[in-house]
């Protein structure tokens, strides 16, 4: 029994010798070529230098400004662009008459929605509209038309409207 537990002891020392016993098992590695100072002639460091060795060259240029073609006097007003705009198209705001119609009711909500429109222009527009089937209210751009169309067309009772292109091309 004594030789058992002297010899589980021996293995058991053995074990935990330390770093020396792994450091002497194992035989030291030679550096690789990526991790190499700079004692080694063939392979360098891990980024190599180009053995060609390469010439940017940058060009830069000056703008100059252009001289004018037309001589301009200092009275005469500067224009700095020439752009042209159009204008945008105006659609005809179109009232459509109706049997059913109240004028009052009319009147009052055309005068409400439509910020140019008094009472009197109101009444004028309703009889035209009642006498020749529609009539203009004004001329605006298509989303103000368009807007002015959806909310007489929401009121209670509805009114009916209408868009037209005021520049329609046949």
């Amino acid at each position: 029994m004594l030789l058992l537990l002297l010899a589980v002891t021996s293995a058991i020392a053995s074990a935990f010798t330390g770093p020396a016993a792994f450091i002497a098992s194992h035989p030291p590695r030679m550096p690789s070529a990526l991790f190499a100072g700079d004692s080694d002639k063939d392979g360098g460091a891990a980024i190599a230098k180009p053995k060609v060795q390469t010439k940017q060259a940058v060009k830069t240029e000056t703008r100059r400004k252009e001289k004018s073609k037309r001589r301009v006097r200092a009275s005469d007003p500067t224009s700095r662009s020439d752009e042209k705009f159009e204008d945008a198209p105006l659609y005809k705001l179109m009232l459509l008459g109706d049997e059913e119609y109240d004028q009052a009711h009319v009147v009052e909500r055309m005068c409400a929605l439509l910020e140019d429109m008094d009472e009197d222009q109101a009444s004028t527009i309703y009889s035209q509209a009642e006498i020749s089937g529609k009539a203009m209210c004004g001329k605006y751009p298509y989303e103000h038309a368009e807007m002015y169309k959806e909310q007489l067309a929401r009121s209670d009772p509805m009114i009916y409207s209408d868009l037209e292109e005021e520049n329609k091309k046949n």
